[in-house]
């Protein structure tokens, strides 16, 4: 069963450095994300795996909640630890955190 994770828990992980794994497709992500997320979409994740870290929590989040589930399974079949974000970036922004527009940094 796939760990998950709220999105007080996440901002407060956040601001301390915790690595945030935005699995949404690519007009999503440009569209608004939380700010340093790691761009890695749900339809090509396995080739984004050397991005995503090993040994330390990885918060992966999508639009809702859905896709992150799966992808947070997927993860922890690759020897990740990974906690999918409940309600996703739509909670996020509800919340009131900051969003980030454009493309992934290289």
């Amino acid at each position: 069963m796939v760990r998950s994770i709220d999105i007080a828990t996440l901002a407060q992980r956040h601001t301390e450095g915790g690595i945030v794994v935005d699995c949404r497709e690519p007009r999503e992500y440009v569209a608004g994300h939380i700010p340093g997320a790691l761009f890695a979409p749900m339809s090509r994740i396995m080739s984004y795996l050397d991005e995503i870290p090993v040994g330390v929590d990885v918060h992966v989040i999508c639009e809702s909640g859905n896709r992150s589930t799966a992808i947070a399974e997927i993860l922890e079949r690759t020897g990740r630890s990974a906690l999918s974000v409940e309600g996703g970036t739509a909670a996020w922004r509800a919340a009131g955190h900051p969003i980030e527009e454009g493309p992934p940094r290289t």
